[in-house]
């Protein structure tokens, strides 16, 4: 799959931050039932890359890795199964280390010298990040005047409350969303929120 693909699979990306142990199977087959079949699984904490590797054998799951910083985290990434991978900002080496890995890449951007910088390296596919801080819907407005072809994936202080206003932008394929999985959850609570963010768009 694409990058583009990947963005329009679902309305919403979860954001995973995984503090606890889980079945990491049975949570990716939770989001894939409820219809959010992306997930992305920061790597910031020590669960991440083997909830990528048991998530990324489920059926219908495309497992990705977030907060991917250095070409050592995407080759980890990449080992453990990730589809894609998603940086929080864009540097050169990391875009050209990721495009010669083959896996599709959502890197980070918050300016317009960002967007240039990457439509430099080929890509226009983006996560626009973090998304209220760097400004919020007026901010994202702006930038996709000039930048016409641009899509992106707006990520950090999207609520669910906000979200159907991100997704109603054109320039917008999908969001990411980091209020699905709380510590100590069960996973129908989740199944519960993975449902109604599946049904965000329209």
């Amino acid at each position: 799959m694409s990058i583009d693909q990947i963005m329009r699979a679902a309305p919403v990306i979860p954001v995973l931050v995984l503090e606890q142990e889980m079945d990491w199977a049975a949570l990716a087959e939770t989001f894939v039932a409820a219809g959010l079949p992306v997930l992305e699984v920061t790597l910031r904490t020590p669960l991440a890359l083997e909830a990528i590797r048991q998530m990324s054998k489920v059926d219908g799951a495309i497992a990705g890795a977030g907060t991917v910083l250095n070409e050592r985290q995407l080759d980890e990434a990449g080992e453990a199964g990730s589809r894609f991978i998603v940086s929080p900002g864009l540097t050169e080496p990391l875009a050209k280390a990721v495009e010669r890995s083959g896996i599709p890449f959502l890197p980070g951007v918050a300016t317009a010298g960002d967007i240039m910088r990457g439509l430099d390296l080929g890509l226009d596919r983006f996560k626009f990040f973090p998304a209220v801080a760097s400004g919020g819907i007026p901010a994202l407005k702006a930038l996709s005047g000039p930048f016409g072809q641009i899509r992106f994936c707006p990520t950090g202080g999207v609520t669910p409350d906000s979200a159907r206003e991100w997704l109603a932008l054109d320039p917008v394929l999908c969001v990411g969303g980091t209020w699905f999985v709380k510590p100590g959850d069960e996973l129908a609570a989740i199944g519960k929120r993975a449902g109604a963010g599946a049904k965000l768009r329209g």
